[in-house]
């Protein structure tokens, strides 16, 4: 059903700061444009509303022609559905609204014509129709039969050559033999590193193929949502979500404070055939290396078993949840953005606020390598209280538009922003953390 929807914003001007309190992170300041969103941005930039109140929005994309499209959870009052979105008043704001309504999923992607969408346990391939907005409502089934879990936000990636790439989530935190149980140990081997935690890779143009008939492409992740292909080199990059409850489940090993700083989120340049350590090893920055999980055997310190885990490229702050992440191809940004990566983290479940997420931030890119540091980019998503249950807002995905505007989805108020950027360039760096 298609809408023209008609929306009034309020012109609006905060001041927010964002705070870290972890060693080894400084303070930032953001500066907010004198835009209408609510969220902050760094000064030149501007956010406003391209669509509200879509529902449960997880990743996006924009075609070339400027026309959105968006995975839908199914909840929040609104079934499963590919969403599609139109401007065409050319004000920055989706006037033309209609949907694909399916069993609602996460990942989206587009190749040669189709729209690709994950559900819970499937890829669909949906071919654009042209003059239309929507594409046709009868899918092609690409993969099926995907194992079910609580993590099943899969994400979609395509290679240079075509080959589709889709993250597995692990459906347990550590692989215990009681889920989060305390001092509960981890079940040796891992019976859920075979069909999931981890990276399968499938051709993008065959039909109805189940889980075997693609390859374990990475192994030992636990659960990558926020995973891209760098576009000049051809790299797969991904942040996983990483473990949980070291103190709640070992708290004889780990405080309260160290439990709600470790493990820290990192970012992987991934490699085929590489095993990134879940459940067994998880990284510790402030140690530099990966150690033993504690449920098998490790105290904290020990990296037996861990010594041949890849060494991530950067790290953020632990619990943050990233669930997107995208490199700036643009020129409408200042030149330092350039083929850097901006990544959209969901926000924590239980580290306390103010440094527990709900952000996008920035990561600079420099000779094709994404450098060990990070600044706050867009914040102020969840509002007064930074609480998965009562944020606002929490971001998801993030998508690059041809004129270089940044979209990022929102899946707990149903909001798609459009950041661009107008001023002249910035004249000072935001801080780096």
């Amino acid at each position: 059903m298609l809408l023209r929807v008609h929306n009034i914003f309020r012109g609006m001007a905060l001041v927010l700061a964002t705070g870290c309190s972890d060693a080894g992170y400084r303070d930032v300041a953001i500066a907010l444009g004198p835009c209408d969103s609510g969220i902050s941005v760094p000064h030149g930039f501007c956010a406003t509303v391209f669509a509200d109140s879509l529902g449960s929005v997880r990743h996006l994309v924009v075609l070339p022609s400027g026309d959105v499209y968006a995975a839908r959870w199914e909840g929040k009052g609104r079934v499963g559905a590919l969403l599609a979105l139109r401007d065409t008043t050319g004000d920055g704001r989706a006037d033309l609204v209609d949907s694909v309504v399916n069993s609602g999923g996460s990942g989206i992607a587009s190749r040669d014509g189709f729209l690709y969408q994950s559900t819970w346990s499937e890829v669909l391939r949906y071919r654009l129709r042209a003059g239309a907005l929507a594409p046709d409502a009868s899918p092609d089934t690409i993969v099926m039969g995907l194992p079910r879990s609580g993590h099943a936000a899969r994400s979609i990636v395509f290679d240079t050559l075509g080959r589709l790439y889709l993250n597995i989530g692990a459906p347990t935190n550590s692989c215990q033999l009681m889920e989060r149980g305390v001092g509960s140990m981890g079940r040796d081997p891992c019976p859920e590193r075979d069909a999931f935690a981890g990276i399968w890779r499938f051709e993008a143009a065959r039909l109805r193929q189940r889980q075997s008939d693609g390859e374990r492409w990475a192994s030992g992740l636990r659960h990558v949502v926020a995973l891209a292909l760098h576009p000049r080199t051809g790299d797969l990059f991904g942040v996983p979500h990483g473990r949980d409850d070291l103190h709640e489940n070992f708290p004889q090993i780990y405080d309260e404070r160290r439990g709600a700083r470790l493990p820290p989120e990192v970012m992987y340049r991934l490699e085929e055939g590489r095993d990134y350590g879940w459940p067994y090893c998880y990284f510790d920055d402030s140690l530099g290396r990966a150690v033993l999980a504690p449920e098998y055997g490790g105290d904290g310190t020990r990296h037996t078993r861990c010594e041949t885990s890849p060494a991530p490229i950067a790290a953020f702050p632990a619990h943050w949840a990233p669930n997107g992440l995208l490199f700036y191809e643009g020129t409408q940004f200042p030149a330092r953005y350039k083929g850097g990566a901006f990544i959209a983290f969901h926000g924590a479940w239980y580290r306390p606020p103010p440094n527990n997420g709900f952000n996008v931030v920035f990561v600079p890119v420099e000779d094709g390598k994404p450098m060990p540091r990070f600044e706050v980019f867009a914040d102020g998503f969840a509002g007064r209280r930074k609480r998965p249950l009562h944020a606002s807002h929490r971001p998801v995905g993030l998508a690059e538009a041809p004129d270089g505007a940044l979209f990022v989805s929102d899946d707990a108020g149903g909001r798609i922003w459009r950041i661009t950027y107008s001023a002249s360039p910035v004249t000072s760096k935001p801080t780096i953390r």
